[in-house]
């Protein structure tokens, strides 16, 4: 499964259910850490998530790990890339304030965006960050999902007819 919906109903309750996971290893009122995240507990979620590492408190942000659903939202590998690498100037201003939100906010926040950008107007990536923390309070990382919902939104094996 990956990380695209035929409806944007499907992507809220993908959403929903990480949410929920997430919610779970909360303790406390504390932040749940890195640590705390087994993938087995979202397994079939995998390829749309990410992990984002909050760099000189969220000064700067990179990509740890970005599943293999996220290529073919974003255009390209995220993983290793910080975001003045991964976007364009506007969009990575756009990322770094919604996830400079999370940090400080110490919240979960989710939104919507079209992929008109990448010429793509009939698609719409729904995202969801969540704030992990090292130490249940500072936030250190970010867990993202990322589902691509709208029309024509069809799985490809990569495998073509000659």
């Amino acid at each position: 499964m990956t990380a695209h919906f035929d409806t944007p109903a499907a992507a809220v309750r993908a959403h929903e259910e990480l949410y929920a996971y997430w919610q779970g290893l909360r303790a406390d009122g504390r932040l749940p850490s890195r640590r705390h995240i087994h993938p087995a507990g979202f397994k079939r979620h995998l390829p749309g998530v990410s992990l984002i590492d909050v760099i000189h408190g969220g000064a700067k942000f990179r990509y740890r790990l970005a599943g293999t659903a996220l290529y073919r939202v974003y255009g390209r590998e995220l993983t290793g890339l910080t975001l003045e690498s991964a976007f364009s100037m506007g969009a990575a201003d756009y990322w770094s304030t919604e996830l400079q939100k999370v940090v400080s906010g110490r919240k979960a926040a989710a939104g919507a965006h079209s992929l008109a950008w990448r010429g793509q107007p009939h698609l719409t990536v729904l995202w969801l960050r969540l704030p992990l923390a090292t130490d249940g309070s500072r936030v250190t990382m970010l867990l993202g999902f990322d589902a691509l919902v709208g029309a024509g939104v069809r799985e490809h094996s990569g495998i073509r007819a000659a």
